[in-house]
């Protein structure tokens, strides 16, 4: 039987609404892996034009993760995709956008409290917070707010970072954590695969880190099945088949690769693990972390 997949990465967005901004989809934006991304762009991604992509890759649910960047309000996005949710083709819950270090995250988190679908926060500063070393007041309030309302912080952050990440978690040992994108791999030499390897081995020795094994063809654009392998299976071994969930960055990873071909690769990558295993790897993990419930059906 194969398993279901709840994809924890994907981007909604509409160019043509009146309060949204999206500073990464402008025409002079050069994404730092993989540059022009014209390819990719329409007026509107949303989750029937994912689902016609993505049904027939056995696909359960999904997680969108802040796109909106440059808006006035980030609680904005969270009420369109609220309004979205109303009649979709499927189940899928809301990572937004606040500024941590801002006195102004509390308003955000009630504001996108208001959704039932809002469930965690991605802030892109929050990298340059951990690799600064040095702690203040208002992220670290933020950080525990997170934790007193059972929110998701997924994490960006490079091999060279990980050890501040991991003391951060440390520091918030009932927050979740969630390592974005494995951590974005800038290179795919033998000197950066060992870096990297020791660093994420290193962040998964803390216990409330998930790895969110995604966006692997981004990081490597002219990749080829067996050069993925290695670092899917490090993630596999320093988190464990029960801290791994799977992502597709979609629809940017769409540059590099098509969206049954990726999930295949995962799916591949996978196959040395039990059934149990995988469910978790590929739903169950997710489903718990993401509060997509143990009701998400795959419609037809």
């Amino acid at each position: 039987m194969v398993a279901k997949i709840i994809d924890t990465h994907v981007h909604f967005f509409d160019l043509q609404h009146p309060d949204l901004k999206y500073v990464w989809l402008e025409p002079d934006f050069v994404h730092p892996n993989l540059g022009n991304i014209d390819a990719m762009k329409s007026l509107r991604y949303d989750v029937e034009a994912l689902w016609a992509e993505a049904r027939f890759a056995d696909i359960e649910a999904f997680v969108h993760v802040q796109a909106a960047l440059g808006s006035a309000d980030p609680v904005d996005e969270t009420r369109w995709l609220t309004e979205m949710h109303e009649g979709t083709p499927a189940p899928f819950t809301i990572v937004a956008h606040a500024d941590l270090s801002s006195d102004d995250a509390v308003r955000q988190l009630d504001g996108h409290s208001e959704s039932p679908y809002f469930v965690g926060i991605r802030d892109f500063a929050s990298e340059s917070y951990v690799a600064s070393g040095e702690t203040s007041a208002q992220f670290e309030s933020s950080l525990n707010e997170l934790t007193k309302r059972d929110l998701v912080f997924d994490l960006d952050c490079e091999w060279q970072n990980m050890g501040a990440a991991r003391a951060l978690a440390e520091r918030h040992p009932d927050l979740q954590v969630v390592l974005e994108h494995i951590g974005f791999p800038r290179r795919r030499d033998e000197d950066y695969f060992r870096s990297w390897r020791s660093a994420i081995l290193d962040l998964g020795q803390a216990p409330n880190v998930v790895c969110k094994v995604s966006g692997v063809g981004m990081t490597d654009p002219r990749g080829v099945y067996a050069d993925f392998v290695p670092w899917i299976n490090t993630c596999l071994d320093a988190f464990g088949a029960d801290r791994c969930v799977v992502g597709s960055n979609w629809p940017l990873d769409r540059l590099v690769s098509s969206y049954d071909a990726a999930m295949s690769i995962y799916r591949q990558a996978a196959a040395q693990l039990t059934a149990s295993e995988q469910s978790l790897f590929f739903s169950e993990n997710a489903r718990l972390i993401y509060r997509l419930g143990n009701s998400a059906e795959t419609p037809g």
